[in-house]
């Protein structure tokens, strides 16, 4: 009997142990793979990495992670040639295969979310172009100021967001912002004027982690949400 309490004992010594170990190794990898997404995105504001599963350390041994979560802040993406930032990129990576040297990984599939706020959108708006809440899920109030026959014009409009397919042929999606109705109150050329500023088509792929791609889009009081997703997707990319 003595025999044996001393080998429970043992194993239980030897399994905490185990459990410390893992656990420290995780967050040495959660610390370093976070390292290596900022240096790779400085300008991004913070990231946090969240590695699942237990054990980590065979996890690590075979090169195959079940699941790691990705939170950045202040993330500038590419709109056609203009930076437009998110305040929130969330994505969840599922099946991620390490590369030999630990240095990235590629995940079988990926879904996430990311917040533009109005702040940042009238940031990377024309200038004199504001946008805020439309009032109800997918619509965004534009309020625009045009030059026309001497005289400075303002108009607020209610817009529809939308995603669509882009032209590239490569099955990337564009963000499209159309006004529902532009008061022209009978002034020639006022709606096509004012329209030039408010509606536009962006492509936000720049600045993604390669394979994540826009799913899906809606607004409401804190901004426009972007839902994402994708397969064979980079994980430092």
């Amino acid at each position: 009997m003595r025999f044996l309490r001393v080998v429970v004992i043992v194993a239980v010594v030897l399994g905490a142990l185990f459990v410390g170990a893992d656990r420290w190794a995780v967050g040495y990898a959660e610390n370093r793979l976070a390292d290596r997404i900022q240096a790779r995105q400085p300008a991004v504001g913070g990231v946090s990495v969240d590695i699942h599963g237990f054990p980590f350390l065979t996890q690590a041994l075979s090169h195959d992670l079940d699941r790691v979560d990705l939170k950045l802040d202040n993330v500038d993406v590419s709109a056609d040639g203009r930076k437009t930032r998110l305040s929130q990129l969330r994505a969840d990576f599922h099946g991620v295969e390490l590369n030999g040297d630990y240095s990235g990984g590629t995940a079988r599939r990926a879904a996430g979310s990311a917040l533009v706020t109005y702040a940042d959108l009238t940031t990377g708006a024309q200038p004199g172009v504001t946008l805020s809440y439309g009032g109800a899920p997918g619509k965004v109030k534009v309020t625009a100021s045009v030059e026309l026959l001497g005289r400075t014009f303002t108009r607020s409009v209610v817009s529809t967001v939308s995603l669509v397919d882009s032209k590239d042929g490569q099955g990337s999606k564009t963000v499209r912002l159309r006004a529902d109705e532009v008061p022209g109150e009978g002034i020639p050329g006022i709606e096509t004027a004012i329209r030039k500023k408010t509606d536009s088509d962006r492509r936000l792929d720049g600045g993604l982690p390669s394979g994540l791609q826009l799913t899906g889009l809606t607004s409401d009081e804190a901004g426009v949400h972007l839902s994402l997703g994708g397969s064979n997707v980079a994980l430092t990319g």
